[in-house]
This record gives C-alpha cells, structure tokens and sequence, in this order.
C-alpha cells in the first residue's frame, strides 16, 4: 500500500516537471498545483489502467504495421483525454500531448524506480 501512494507521488512529481518543463519550451500544458497533480496523475493512471488496452487491443493491426510506434500517438491522446476530463490539468494540441507523455512517462519511470523499486525474487 504505501508503495502505490510513493508511486502516485512520484506520478505527481512527474507531472509537475512535465509541464514546467512544457512551459519552457512553450507548449500548452497546465497543471494548478500540487494537489491538481495528484489528482491528473490519478486519472492518468486509471486511463492507463482501463481504457489503454482496450484501444491497444483494437489498434493492434496497425501498431504492428508501424512496428509499435502507434503507442506513442495512443500515449498522447490518452494523455489529452485526461487533459480534457479535468479542469486542474490542461493539455493544449497534439504536439503537447505526445510531448508531455514521452517526458512524463521518462520522469515517472525514473522516479518510481527510485523511490519504490520493484523486489526482485
């Protein structure tokens, strides 16, 4: 239990530089703060968790015939829908969505491997 709330911070925390690291550059993604973090990565996590294999698995055809590089524009439109779903975070056009899900997924795994690693039998 207390390793899924470190992951769920850890989460948060990437969201966090995901979009600090989006506003310099100039995208369009927003979050109000910590606790809208916590909220986004939350949703992020459940969008992750019930609606991504779904579209996987209907996607399958064409994620072979682009040898998995599909998975990055499924990555970022669940991305966006998150975006869209909340009013604590926003995701502003394509190119922020692919971008914040590439970089968050890169923060979020460095993170949670450090903070929570996984137990290895």
């Amino acid at each position: 239990m207390v390793g899924l709330i470190l992951r769920w911070v850890a989460n948060a925390v990437a969201l966090l530089l995901t979009v600090w690291l989006g506003k310099l550059l100039g995208l369009g993604l927003y979050v109000s703060g910590f606790w809208g973090a916590m909220i986004a990565a939350l949703v992020i996590g459940l969008i992750n968790a019930f609606i991504r294999p779904i579209v996987v698995m209907l996607t399958l055809p064409l994620n072979c015939l682009t040898f998995g590089l599909f998975s990055l524009v499924i990555n970022a439109i669940l991305f966006w829908l998150a975006g869209e779903m909340l009013t604590e975070f926003d995701v502003n056009g394509f190119g922020a969505a692919l971008f914040g899900s590439i970089v968050m997924s890169i923060f979020s795994s460095a993170l949670s491997h450090t903070i929570a690693p996984e137990k290895h039998r």
